[in-house]
C-alpha cells in the first residue's frame, strides 16, 4: 500500500508515519513529488488494516496497490521519472535519448572510432560491453577491466556518459567505478542477487527484459532494484522469443505503451538485439519512438564486418547518422502531436 501525505504535512508528521511503518515490521519507501509526498509500505501488508495509517496525523489517504510491483507502479509515482547523467543527458520526462556504441570493446582504437561516429550525430551516452555473457563459451567474452578503463577514457575525452553491462554481483563495484549506468542484460533479468547488488550500488540501472519474460515479471525485477533505495531505473524492451525465425527476436512494440501506462520508469527500446539485422534496425527504432519510448540503445561499429561480437546487427557510422535524423523527426512529430 501507499500512504499519501497531505500537501501541508509537516516534517514531524512525516517522521511519525515513517516510524509507524517501521514499528509494524515494514520498510518505508519515501517519494517526494512536486505536489505530494508518498510513503510506500514495503512488505506483505495484506494482513494490516489501512486504518492503522489513515488515523495518523498528516495522512490524506491510504491506497492499496494491487500490482506486485508497488514502487515501480504509477500508483506510487504518478509523474514520469527522469534519470539525469553528469554530462547533462536526460532519460525520461519527454524528448528522446539515444545511447549508442559497439556491442563489445575490442580495442581502444576501435572504441574511439565508434564513439566519435556516434558523438558526431549528437549521442551523449556511449554503450559498449566489457563483460560479454555469450551463448557459446567459445565466443568473444570481452576485455573485462581493461575494457572498462577504455570506455571511461574514451567517454571522458568526448564528454560522454557510459552504460555497460555487469554480469555478476562481485563485479558491481568495479563496473560502477567506470560506468554512469549499469546494464543488467536479458539473461540476468531474474538474477535477483545481481539486482539487489546494483540497487545497493546506487548507480542508474538499465534493466533489459528477458527473452521469455512477461512485462509483469520485468517490473517485478525492477522492484528488486527500487526496493534497495535506487530510484534511477529504466526498463528496456529488447525483443522476446516467439515462433518467428525471420529475425533474432520479436520486438514487442505493445510493451512500450503498456509499460508507459503501468510504470513511471523510463522505457528504452533496443532495435539491434530485437532484429539481429542491421537493415531492420532503423524501421524498428522509428516504431519504438512512435510508440512512446523514452530512449533507444543501438549498436554501432566503425567496421561492422570486422566486429568480434554481433557484427550483423551493428550499424556503420553513415547508417547510424541517417537513423538519428529519422528518429529525430519521429520524436518531434510525437512531441508536436502531444502538444
Amino acid at each position: 500500500m501507499i500512504i499519501v501525505m497531505q500537501s501541508h504535512a509537516t516534517d514531524e508528521q512525516l517522521t511519525g508515519v515513517l516510524e509507524r511503518v517501521s514499528s509494524l515490521g515494514f520498510r518505508p519507501h519515501l517519494s517526494k513529488g512536486i505536489e505530494r509526498t508518498v510513503v510506500g509500505v514495503v512488505g506483505d501488508e495484506r494482513p494490516v488494516d489501512a486504518e492503522l495509517f489513515e488515523v495518523l496525523s498528516g495522512v490524506e489517504r491510504v491506497v492499496r496497490i494491487l500490482h506486485p510491483f508497488k514502487l515501480a507502479s504509477r500508483d506510487f509515482q504518478p509523474e514520469d521519472r527522469v534519470i539525469t547523467f553528469a554530462n547533462g543527458a536526460r532519460l525520461g520526462g519527454g524528448g528522446l535519448l539515444v545511447m549508442a556504441g559497439p556491442c563489445a570493446v575490442e580495442s581502444e582504437e576501435q572504441l574511439h572510432a565508434s564513439a566519435v561516429a556516434v558523438a558526431e550525430s549528437g549521442v551523449k551516452v556511449l554503450r559498449g560491453g566489457a563483460f560479454k555473457p555469450r551463448t557459446s563459451p567459445y565466443s568473444f567474452q570481452g576485455l573485462g577491466e581493461e575494457g572498462l578503463m577504455m570506455l571511461r577514457r574514451v567517454a571522458d575525452d568526448l564528454e560522454m556518459a557510459v552504460v555497460t553491462e555487469v554480469v555478476t554481483p562481485p563485479d558491481v563495484p568495479l563496473v560502477a567505478q567506470h560506468a554512469d549506468m549499469l546494464q543488467v542484460g536479458a539473461r540476468n533479468m531474474t538474477n535477483f542477487s545481481l539486482l539487489q547488488a546494483v540497487g545497493d550500488e546506487g548507480r542508474p540501472v538499465l534493466l533489459k527484459r528477458g527473452a521469455g519474460s512477461t512485462l509483469d515479471e520485468l517490473l517485478q525485477a525492477a522492484e528488486y532494484v527500487l526496493s534497495r533505495g535506487n530510484e534511477d531505473v529504466a526498463v528496456c524492451e529488447r525483443g522476446i522469443r516467439t515462433f518467428e525465425t525471420a529475425t533474432r527476436y520479436t520486438l514487442d512494440i505493445n510493451a512500450v505503451p503498456v509499460l508507459k501506462e503501468l510504470t513511471s520508469l523510463p522505457v528504452v527500446v533496443d532495435p539491434s538485439h530485437a532484429t539481429g539485422r542491421a537493415k531492420l534496425v532503423a524501421p524498428i527504432a522509428r516504431a519504438g519512438v512512435a510508440a512512446g519510448a523514452d530512449g533507444l540503445i543501438v549498436e554501432v561499429h566503425a567496421n561492422p564486418e570486422q566486429a568480434l561480437s554481433d557484427g550483423p546487427q551493428a550499424l556503420d557510422p553513415q547508417s547510424f547518422a541517417d537513423l538519428m535524423v529519422d528518429v529525430g523527426r519521429v520524436s518531434d512529430a510525437i512531441g508536436a502531436a502531444a502538444r
